[in-house]
């Protein structure tokens, strides 16, 4: 099921989700609900705040961004994760821009480390530790961040933050344009 998307104002995308208990029996129709937001949403990724669940599970599908030869190695990496932890960030960092569907419209050069190490259950409940580099640690830090409250828009320089700020504001007012369902702090 295509779900609503919670846009900026919404209070759940700043408090910090809740560890998901190993039996819980709603998690795998949940994992399926996000990846059909996140494709119906054009999104490659998807953290569960992002539709007002408080809970530490995100969603990837990057494999759009493979097409025509974009970066193929991103062609097969779809997956769920549940109960992450970033263990490791590279010292090193790169600038890139950046887009949420939580803020829909805007898009921003955001530093992140190049490289991750993160442990996190699979959707079979398997604890796997991997290390990721490039577009696919970017992914997944913005994703994680969800998790902890924090947006994209928080990691920009301050004065590019101050520049978008009446465009923020008329996103949480429910002005906005995009091809979504979304909820916004009036709509509640």
């Amino acid at each position: 099921m295509v779900l609503p998307v919670y846009v900026y104002g919404m209070s759940v995308l700043r408090r910090e989700g809740e560890e998901i208990p190993e039996n819980s029996d709603e998690l795998q129709q949940l994992i399926k609900d996000m990846h059909e937001t996140m494709r119906a949403s054009d999104g490659v990724g998807l953290a569960a705040p992002q539709i007002g669940k408080s809970l530490r599970l995100f969603v990837v599908d990057a494999s759009p961004m493979s097409e025509n030869g974009k970066d193929p190695e991103l062609k097969e990496f779809k997956k769920a994760f549940i109960n992450p932890v970033i263990l490791e960030r590279s010292e090193d960092a790169e600038s890139a821009e950046e887009g949420c569907l939580s803020i829909p419209g805007i898009r921003e050069e955001v530093p992140r480390p190049s490289r991750i190490r993160i442990e996190y259950y699979d959707e079979d409940w398997t604890l796997r530790e991997e290390e990721y580099k490039g577009t696919r640690a970017r992914i997944i830090q913005h994703e994680y961040d969800h998790l902890e409250g924090i947006l994209f828009i928080d990691r920009i320089n301050p004065i590019r933050r101050k520049l978008i700020s009446s465009s923020l504001k008329n996103i949480s007012r429910g002005k906005t344009n995009c091809d979504y369902q979304v909820i916004h702090p009036r709509k509640k």
